[in-house]
């Protein structure tokens, strides 16, 4: 028996099942969850490979294995939800992987989780992103503005909630990846991303889910909610503010031209090569700013800024995706 079919550890009644538990968000989320007296349920495609991405105090959570590229059907959902209060779901690719496309990552799992909800009076919380509202040529960007429409249109009872970019000093392969070109001496950086972004702290995310999970009051429908910082940065600026954490000299700026950047984004797509893609490129000529932030209000408190570097973050040690 593999280590991947150890996995029906009983849930007590009316848990918390955390999809993607062991990636990025999740494990953050989990932990918040623990944190709040809440008994999480962590699902993940690899349960019995997980207990180095999850904190110490999650390790004997329950765990379900839950692959969305298999679970396409709101049948095939209604076994993971056994004993199951709220899903969050905190599941999503940067790149397609063989079976593991766009459309049923990002849209057919999560549309048919939502019929599943609504069918078992189970509360669901999508995690999504901001910067959706404007036309997008990219699959990746496409199959999130699918999602959101199939959970709008499913009449489950929950919310879709729309992060900013998230920053973090350890964890998360795309927030690494701009941690480490923030230090190098040059900032090679395109033209054309003008648009101004709201990053969030990935622990003040996780917090966020966990309250948007056991709300005081649960009302019918899909809420929605936009997360970001207090401080709208340009790109150019936010990555000024990261060297600052290593080094007081500013990185020289060299900007290259728009169709030069997407080109690059394009190859980077074919090989898999760092977290920038096409979809990343169309978001940053754009702002990835919350219109009405309710992060402030969900915490209860202003948000940490940019680069805390608060010691409880969530490590994950390989500068790789995260295999939720």
């Amino acid at each position: 028996m593999r280590r991947d079919d150890l996995i029906d550890v009983p849930a007590r009644p009316g848990q918390t099942l955390v999809l993607g538990g062991a990636g990025f968000i999740g494990r953050h989320a989990v932990q918040a969850l623990l944190a709040q007296g809440h008994a999480p349920v962590i699902g993940s495609r690899h349960p019995g490979r997980i207990d180095h991405r999850l904190p110490a105090a999650a390790r004997g959570c329950p765990r379900r294995k839950a692959r969305f590229e298999a679970l396409l059907t709101a049948d095939a959902w209604i076994p993971l939800l056994a004993e199951i209060r709220v899903v969050v779901n905190c599941v999503g690719i940067l790149r397609q992987r063989g079976r593991e496309t766009y459309q049923r990552v990002h849209h057919q799992a999560p549309a048919a989780l939502a019929e599943a909800c609504r069918r078992s009076g189970v509360r669901l919380v999508h995690v999504s992103a901001l910067g959706l509202d404007l036309p997008a040529r990219s699959g990746f960007l496409r199959s999130k503005c699918d999602g959101e429409a199939a959970l709008k249109a499913s009449g489950a009872t929950g919310c879709i909630v729309r992060p900013s970019l998230l920053d973090a000093p350890h964890g998360g392969y795309g927030a690494r990846w701009i941690r480490r070109v923030a230090r190098w001496p040059v900032h090679v950086l395109p033209a054309d991303a003008t648009g101004r972004i709201a990053a969030l702290d990935v622990q003040d995310l996780g917090e966020a889910l966990a309250r948007l999970a056991h709300p005081i009051t649960d009302e019918a429908g899909m809420a929605e909610f936009e997360l970001g910082g207090l401080e709208a940065l340009s790109l150019r600026d936010y990555l000024a503010r990261l060297r600052r954490l290593h080094s007081p000299r500013p990185a020289r700026v060299l900007l290259i031209p728009g169709w030069l950047a997407r080109l690059g984004s394009h190859a980077c797509d074919l090989v898999h090569a760092t977290p920038f893609s096409f979809g990343h490129w169309e978001l940053l000529r754009r702002d990835n700013c919350p219109r009405i932030n309710h992060l402030p209000a969900l915490l209860g408190r202003a948000p940490r800024p940019v680069g805390a570097d608060a010691p409880g973050d969530v490590r994950s040690p390989r500068l790789q995706p995260d295999p939720a």
